[in-house]
């Protein structure tokens, strides 16, 4: 249930129409005045500190004070829900090397740290927290110690176990999502590279998730809700070293950035998007505060100062990844059906290698794309079918042609799982779909085809074959309405580019029938639609843009013209707009067009890199209408 702001100067009553219509514009007042406040505590300076002090990530500038810990204390670890930051564990002046101290503040008022309670046994070096707005987990650093434990936020109480990590030890990083808290590194006594993480909804032992890109220990962590970043730490040398993950998946981390100076001990916080290293051991305790952005990585650059200087402190903030993006639980990070296009691998241009890249886009907003995942390999050629909750990808070109289908479900960022086989192997298909079925026509297996296949999107499994195209082609462009499906020009190696457009009706099986005849001759076409209108944009060395009225039949009718000839590009739309992504002139360009009228294509935004022989699908095409 989402997390309401309480209105206690408003009467009346709130439409749930009028309060989603708020959310998701954006523009529902925050009750929580502690939004985008960074919370840091403790630490070591050189002696253990129970100061507390606060700064806001929106904009840069030096961290002031907030109050005071109930116990000097470092080595420990902080999780937050909406209102609350709590710290637990450390290694404390008080009690040295054992701490059992459970605290907490309230973020948006400054004052000092009051008891939440205590953690099930002492310990130290509990650095290792996850969690969402309504469960924190814990890790227990004893030396000896896997112990996992968890805590509810918005009361107070002693910890309750919850299960163990893969390996035992200290010094261990957390980064977390909505769902899931992921743990890495630790001092076992020697230095260890083993990720692990938990579903937080659930109690259990941890499982493997992967590795480091080197072992270490006391190193920070941060996250938006889909990415985690490690920061720093000692491998016994001193590290630079960005780390991140995809948390919704499985996988080895990539190191994607670094630290202004190796450091280790930092603390690490984010506001969802800009990922914060706080203070640090650098050769000396440090005051220094950095930034970077999440989703991209890179140096970090000069943020401001902290209060003093300090390793082995701990942060956390009431907009991190565990809390959906930063907006207080209330707005989800995606809606089925709200315009979302998934941009699918192919080769990076200019000049690269296949890749594994996934990005997406909402197609009603303009904007560049943003990372969602990996595909299970490096392929290029792939064809895309969607419906309305799920993408596959089809075929392509790896070391050989391939007969591999992918998929994901829009609403879930990550990597790609395995769907089934092809009934053949081949690349530069065409794809299209409607709410049930995903249809794949013509290829490039070696030698050209004319095959069409399908697949019920909803059920994994193996493709059956569909019929023929009425021409062997390749690289044709696909589009549909929710009941046929239109293959649009085509291309074959050993003849001229064609500018046959031919059909199906996607309910049944059996051969294509003719259409009528798209206005050039080109092949590597891409192709939209509306439930109405279908599109074919570029190929060849072309930039035309042509369309036809699906439920009839005839010749294809210029629409307009693209910004810059392109071919082997990605196409996807919603009912409303279109958009053309990447292409062979080695661009990074998205542009879109409005599907109802005609004119030539203006920009939209721009990939992370520059992308050709790649496919697009969209969870509101014209295929998933009426």
């Amino acid at each position: 249930m989402a997390n309401y702001p309480q209105f206690d100067d408003q009467v009346g009553v709130w439409k749930l129409k009028d309060v989603n219509d708020a959310v998701m514009g954006g523009y529902w007042r925050q009750a929580n005045v502690g939004v985008g406040r960074a919370i840091v505590a403790g630490g070591f300076t050189p002696s253990y500190t129970n100061t507390i002090s606060s700064f806001t990530m929106a904009s840069s500038g030096n961290a002031t004070d907030f109050g005071n810990l109930t116990d000097s204390r470092g080595e420990f670890g902080a999780m937050a829900n909406l209102t609350r930051c709590i710290f637990a564990g450390g290694n404390s002046s008080t009690s040295p090397n054992a701490a059992n101290i459970i605290d907490y503040v309230t973020i948006s008022t400054a004052g000092n740290a009051s008891d939440f309670g205590d953690l099930a046994a002492a310990t130290y070096r509990s650095t290792g927290v996850g969690g969402n707005a309504t469960r924190g987990v814990i890790t227990e650093g004893n030396s000896d110690g896997d112990q996992l434990v968890y805590i509810t936020p918005s009361s107070t109480g002693n910890a309750i176990d919850f299960g163990n990590r893969t390996i035992s030890g200290t010094y261990v990083a957390g980064v977390t999502s909505p769902s899931r808290a992921v743990f890495s590194g630790a001092f076992t006594p020697s230095v260890s590279n083993i990720i692990d993480f938990v579903e937080i909804a659930t109690t259990g032992n941890a499982t493997d998730f992967g590795d480091l890109t080197s072992s270490r220990r006391d190193g920070g962590g941060c996250s938006s809700s889909t990415r985690g970043v490690y920061i720093g730490g000692l491998t016994p040398t001193k590290l630079t070293t960005l780390d991140f993950i995809t948390i919704a998946s499985q996988g080895n981390a990539t190191d994607y950035g670094d630290l202004i100076t190796a450091a280790r001990g930092p603390a690490g916080v984010s506001n969802s998007v800009t990922g914060f290293a706080l203070g640090g051991d650098t050769g000396s305790t440090v005051n220094t505060m950095s930034s970077f952005n999440i989703s991209s990585g890179g140096t970090v650059t000069d943020f401001g100062d902290l209060a003093e200087s300090s390793k082995n402190a701990t942060s956390n903030s009431g907009s991190h990844g565990g809390l959906n993006e930063g907006y207080q639980g209330t707005r989800p990070t995606y809606v089925q059906g709200s315009g979302r296009a998934i941009i699918v691998n192919g080769s990076a241009t200019p000049g690269g290698g296949n890749e594994t890249r996934i990005e997406f886009v909402n197609i009603n907003t303009a904007g560049n794309g943003q990372d969602f995942g990996d595909t299970t390999a490096a392929r290029r050629g792939i064809s895309a079918a969607a419906n309305s909750t799920r993408i596959t990808a089809a075929g392509g070109y790896e070391s050989s042609v391939s007969n591999v289908i992918d998929y994901q479900e829009f609403q879930s960022t990550g990597t790609f799982a395995d769907f089934g086989d092809m009934t053949a192997s081949g690349r530069y298909r065409g794809g299209l779909a409607n709410y049930t079925r995903g249809v794949t026509g013509g290829m490039d297996t070696g030698s050209v085809s004319n095959i069409i296949d399908y697949i019920t999107i909803a059920s994994v499994g193996n493709s059956t074959d569909f019929g023929n195209l009425s021409v062997t082609r390749f690289g044709v462009g696909a589009y549909s309405s929710s009941t046929r499906g239109v293959f649009h020009g085509g291309f074959d190696n050993s003849a001229p580019s064609f500018n046959t457009i031919d059909y199906i009706t996607i309910a049944s099986t059996g051969n294509a029938t003719d259409f009528g005849d798209a206005t050039v001759t080109v092949g590597y076409r891409a192709g939209l639609s509306s439930s109405t209108r279908g599109i074919a944009g570029g190929g060849g060395s072309g930039n035309v843009i042509e369309f036809v009225t699906i439920a009839s039949t005839g010749d294809a009718t210029d629409f307009g013209d693209l910004g810059a000839n392109r071919n082997q590009l990605a196409a996807a739309s919603t009912n409303a707009r279109g958009i053309f992504a990447g292409g062979s002139d080695d661009t990074d360009d998205i542009e879109f067009i409005t599907i109802a009228s005609t004119g030539n294509a203006a920009a939209f935004g721009d990939l992370t890199a520059g992308m050709k022989r790649n496919a697009g699908g969209c969870d509101s095409h014209g295929g998933l209408q009426g």
